[in-house]
């Protein structure tokens, strides 16, 4: 429940993360982060010239998806749209075609599942972000 001059989410936010508490979820997001998709995205980083960069945290992460590893040229421009985005749209696509909905903004995705996501689905989610990012890697220079 909100506290006085709270905002509700916050209240509610709060009472869920405490009913969370004995369920281990936030040990387990930051665990599956440490041990699967940390590793698992820098792996594919290192493989793909289309990431340059993997930033992330528990279950949230981020890939910055470029053109020129060496220049940091963002895969597409600022606000792009039309053509100008064909290759976010291919790299979405592709996950899209292999079951996985990408959450895409500008040049960047993110890799956030549930916090309760297992060993499995993360490496079946990271499988798919490999295919998506051979996509991607044709629009490198």
């Amino acid at each position: 429940m909100a506290g006085v001059g709270e905002p509700a989410g916050v209240g509610a936010g709060r009472e869920r993360l405490r009913d969370s508490r004995g369920h281990e979820v936030v040990e387990h997001a930051a665990r599956i982060g440490e041990s699967v998709l940390g590793p698992g995205l820098r792996e594919l980083a290192a493989r793909h010239p289309s990431v340059g960069e993997v930033r992330g945290r528990g279950v949230f992460w981020a890939l910055d998806l470029v053109r020129d590893r060496e220049t940091r040229e963002p895969l597409v421009p600022y606000n792009a749209t039309g053509e100008a985005n064909a290759p976010m749209a291919a790299f979405a696509a592709a996950c899209k075609a292999n079951g996985l909905w990408p959450f895409v903004n500008m040049n960047r995705t993110h890799a956030v599942p549930a916090c309760n996501i297992t060993e499995a689905e993360a490496k079946e989610g990271l499988a798919i972000l490999d295919l998506a990012l051979t996509v991607a890697d044709r629009y490198t220079s």
